[in-house]
């Protein structure tokens, strides 16, 4: 019985093809540029507009999901897909990804004594923000593998690239 659920693991890695840390690395890449964009953006906007650091946070995790969602959106509809699949294939690719993502990279900011009231004119901003996307990448890749093996996530996107 043993020997057969081997065969059977073996086999099932042999279908999906084994997903490589290069492969899932890169799928939270991608996806860690959509939600640097959008939160730089929303930090920046909260910033110049005085708000305080409530509304400039969600301002920012808002438009790193749009960011995000919008890479995706992007070379899935570049394959012809149209607007609606394309739409729909994105929330599932990268829903769970950029939830933990923005998750890892608030919760460093926003536990980081002092990040929070620092401004873009401050360097500890830009090297908190840095250190937080870093952290994010690191706890998001592996979820990303783990997705990708399961035909989910960015897996569901690679079946538009070709």
């Amino acid at each position: 019985m043993e020997h057969e659920t081997h065969e059977t693991h073996a086999h099932h890695h042999a279908a999906t093809g084994e997903v490589s840390w290069r492969m899932a690395a890169q799928a939270t890449l991608h996806c860690l540029t959509g939600c640097a964009i959008g939160e730089v953006l929303g930090m920046v906007i909260g910033t110049a507009l005085g708000w305080d650091n409530v509304p400039t946070m969600a301002l920012a995790i808002t438009l790193a999901f749009v960011f995000g969602y919008a890479l995706t959106l992007r070379g899935i509809l570049k394959a012809g897909v149209d607007f609606r699949t394309a739409f729909r294939v994105a929330l599932a690719a990268d829903t769970l990804s950029i939830a933990v993502m923005e998750l890892i990279d608030n919760g460093v900011i926003a536990l980081w004594p002092g990040a929070m009231d620092a401004h873009l004119s401050d360097p500890m901003f830009w090297w908190v923000l840095a250190i937080a996307l870093a952290a994010a990448f690191v706890i998001t890749t592996p979820v990303n593998k783990w997705m990708i093996g399961r035909g989910k996530g960015h897996a569901v996107v690679h079946q538009y690239h070709h």
